[in-house]
């Protein structure tokens, strides 16, 4: 049975998802902060959304992960995922309110990402990412990803809902 590996950044960990997270996820995914992943959430689909993250490690031998800083803070989480929905592994990311505008986001991304390519097998990877979020959308840039417009959709999805961003194989990958 696949886990989800921990990884190590100069300022970050990579873990797996542990009970205690979910209160804090599912707080965050009620509010206004989730609109631009479809949210806000209820409390059960919250739920859904966490199981599926950790189920799918075993399942498909990729998930999420909890994002925490040097000092064991729970700053946000990071995904390799493919929900039942989508057409591909897509790389997600969020960080909290509090711990954004730090590079957080983007060295988490950059570490999933590089686990994707190498340690993770995958030979593709995008990010589905609402056109008004301009922040993730400069992020997938950052990370060299760039906007597919011939790359299909998560199913229900429109090209006015969803941007497919597609990321490149890093060299050392």
């Amino acid at each position: 049975m696949t886990t989800a590996p921990t990884l190590t950044t100069e300022r970050l960990r990579l873990r797996p998802y542990r009970i205690e997270d979910f209160e804090t996820i599912a707080a965050l995914m009620a509010s206004d902060w989730s609109v631009h992943m479809g949210g806000p959430f209820t409390h059960e689909q919250t739920w859904a959304y966490f199981t599926s993250e950790v189920a799918n490690w075993p399942l498909r031998g990729h998930g999420g992960w909890s994002v925490e800083l040097a000092d064991g803070t729970f700053a946000g989480q990071v995904s390799v995922n493919r929900m039942a929905h989508w057409p591909e592994t897509e790389l997600g990311w969020t960080v909290w309110p509090a711990h954004e505008g730090k590079g957080i986001a983007f060295e988490a991304a950059q570490a999933a990402r590089d686990w994707a390519f190498g340690p993770g097998g995958l030979s593709t990877l995008v990010s589905y990412i609402a056109p008004g979020n301009a922040r993730s959308i400069a992020l997938a840039r950052r990370l060299g990803a760039v906007d597919d417009a011939e790359a299909p959709l998560p199913e229900g999805e429109t090209r006015a809902d969803t941007h497919v961003y597609r990321h490149p194989k890093p060299e050392h990958a």
